[in-house]
């Protein structure tokens, strides 16, 4: 496990497309119990080297009804985007993950990880990747029939603050996913 973190860390395949140069942010144990696949660090995180250390990581770790110790604790939970580098910021936010990452260090990583009993799929590109052929046509319906992919996934949108109209517009989220994410994640955690 130490040989591939060093080797995650020392990563330079998107280096010349980065502007702000690679520092890989990701966190994981043999012994977690919940995955996080979200998209990529931003720049806060990508400054920090502290995975979701941000608005967003506000919102989810109150999504998922934990604190930060819990959150930040790699035997409980594991930290695995779909680009491991912030991607640099594009006409409308920030640029999409990098492609190269997931086929990269994914697998490799989820070999190590024998105890996990749930994986949340945070926003579109980790559904794309890991749904691919069971998703549906938008986000928002993947989302809403999140029961079709447990017990092993658990599809969410992004928690950014930038999603505050979906949330207005989709208020069932709250109501029906957010007491499911929490109750499975207090049963990984027993």
């Amino acid at each position: 496990m130490k040989k591939l973190i060093a080797e995650i860390k020392q990563c330079q395949i998107c280096l010349p497309f980065l502007e702000n140069g690679v520092n890989p942010v990701f966190a994981y144990s043999p012994k977690s119990k919940i995955i996080i696949i979200g998209q990529a660090p931003g720049i806060a995180v990508h400054n920090s080297g502290i995975p979701w250390h941000d608005k967003s990581g506000e919102r989810l770790r109150e999504w998922m009804g934990v604190s930060s110790d819990d959150f930040y604790n790699e035997k409980k939970i594991a930290i695995i985007p779909m680009g491991f580098c912030y991607p640099g910021k594009g006409k409308t936010g920030d640029n999409p993950p990098r492609k190269e990452c997931a086929p990269l260090w994914h697998s490799r990583i989820l070999e190590i990880l024998k105890e996990v009993e749930l994986t949340l799929l945070i926003g579109k590109y980790a559904q794309d990747y890991y749904l691919s052929s069971v998703k549906k046509r938008s986000l928002t319906e993947t989302v809403r029939n999140f029961r079709e992919y447990l017990p092993d996934y658990l599809p969410l949108p992004h928690p950014s603050p930038r999603n505050n109209i979906w949330m207005a517009k989709n208020q069932w989220f709250e109501k029906e996913v957010i007491p499911e994410l929490q109750n499975r994640i207090q049963l990984a955690f027993k």
